[in-house]
């Protein structure tokens, strides 16, 4: 198809068409952006933990009066529970994974406090743990049991804290030791005293999961074992059983509490926990997903607008061009490249925006580049928006009979 008389025709409507290149510009910048930062909380949202989310409990206990051995109180929580029928296994474990506390420490490679630490996430439990969160060791072994201390003898006020081994998440063994296994290796975290590295774990979450791309957060495992004051009760049951299993812990946690005044603070599903964690990751995903719509509806809209209106303005030539033999398909075709040729230039414009506006957010917001390949992906949707959206005006162009288009002109 000849370009020239479509190129002559928008010469002298410069700023119609110049308004709707700046549109399709402005929504193809917007859009490409938006959809990565959606892709973004998407893996974010759907990254796997290694747990058995969907078969864990977990409750909190907090006492109304002061108890002065909360050790002995919490072996016998643990006795209740993993007596309760549905209970696969139980653990006590100082933090979880969607929680609201944090705790880090600092882990180094040499017993001098020199250098810089790296921080680590780590979490406390004693037996049972690897099992009722249903991790995975990637090489290595569970602790054995005479590893196992209570917190209050290891963090004594008179002496340095002696913990004689540790299992770090596999993202924090190649940091520390890349190219070669970790297990076997010594660290520090408490002093001069090492830790051996006895297991590496395939996954172990961080407590505040951040999104894609952001700086790693390592994680670790210590046998250290919390009181019920310092920890959560994990409960691995089947998925099915999991709300009388629920009311069942709950029973018998204040049985188990022989008369301390003590309240169950806290009692959840681990898959409510990650939806409530995640709750305005879903919000910003529809937001982002409104935005997009509404741009496209707008843009489409806009291009109908136009096109009818040019389809009114150019009567006589299609009339015209019908008498001298033009046929419908052709003048059907005259539209979608006029569109086309608009499209283009204003999606050229828009990856410019885009790239732009990409860099600003990186800037502000500290977010990644935009990735290259989103840009044909917006490209590609506003090109068949603008073909979809020119195709009725065109249609009722290409309809019109020679003799009535000049008629009417």
């Amino acid at each position: 198809m000849d370009l020239m008389p479509i190129l002559s025709t928008l010469k002298r409507h410069k700023i119609a068409a110049g308004l709707i290149v700046l549109q399709i510009a402005l929504t193809c910048a917007i859009v490409s952006n938006a959809l990565f930062l959606i892709s973004q909380r998407v893996s974010s949202i759907n990254a796997p933990t290694g747990l058995a989310e969907q078969e864990l409990l977990v409750l909190q206990v907090s006492s109304l009066v002061r108890v002065e051995n909360p050790e002995v109180q919490t072996r016998v929580d643990m006795q209740a529970l993993r007596g309760l029928a549905g209970v696969k296994s139980a653990a006590l474990v100082n933090q979880i994974p969607f929680g609201d506390n944090t705790i880090t420490s600092g882990l180094r490679l040499t017993p001098q406090n020199t250098g810089r630490a790296v921080g680590v996430e780590t979490y406390n439990s004693g037996d049972g743990w690897l099992q009722t969160l249903g991790l995975r060791l990637a090489e290595g072994r569970d602790f054995e049991p005479g590893e196992y201390a209570e917190a209050a003898t290891v963090f004594k006020d008179d002496q340095e804290p002696k913990v004689p081994a540790v299992i770090n998440s596999k993202l924090l063994a190649e940091h520390l030791f890349p190219g070669r296994s970790a297990v076997g290796q010594e660290v520090y975290i408490y002093g001069a005293h090492p830790q051996r590295v006895v297991g590496v774990l395939e996954r172990l979450p961080a407590i505040r999961p951040t999104g894609v791309g952001a700086a790693p957060i390592y994680t670790m495992m210590l046998p250290i074992q919390s009181s019920y004051r310092g920890g959560s009760y994990v409960l691995r049951v089947a998925p099915e059983q999991r709300d009388a299993v629920l009311k069942a812990a709950v029973a018998a946690l204040e049985q188990a509490s022989g008369g301390v005044k003590r309240i169950v603070r806290d009692q959840r599903r681990f898959e409510d926990m990650r939806s409530k964690y995640y709750r305005q990751d879903f919000a910003m995903l529809w937001l982002l997903g409104g935005v997009c719509l509404a741009l496209l509806v707008v843009t489409a809209f806009g291009i109908v607008g136009l096109a009818s209106f040019w389809v009114q303005q150019r009567t006589r030539m299609i009339g015209t061009r019908r008498a001298l033999g033009a046929t419908r398909g052709q003048i059907l075709r005259y539209f979608q490249a006029e569109n086309f040729l608009l499209s283009s230039l204003g999606i050229a414009l828009g990856m410019l925006g885009a790239y732009g506006l990409s860099l600003a957010l990186m800037q502000h917001y500290e977010l990644p580049r935009l990735p290259w390949v989103y840009l044909p992906i917006g490209a590609l949707v506003l090109w068949a928006l603008g073909q979809l959206a020119v195709w009725a005006p065109a249609r009722r162009a290409a309809a019109l009979p020679p003799v009535v288009a000049l008629r009417g002109a």
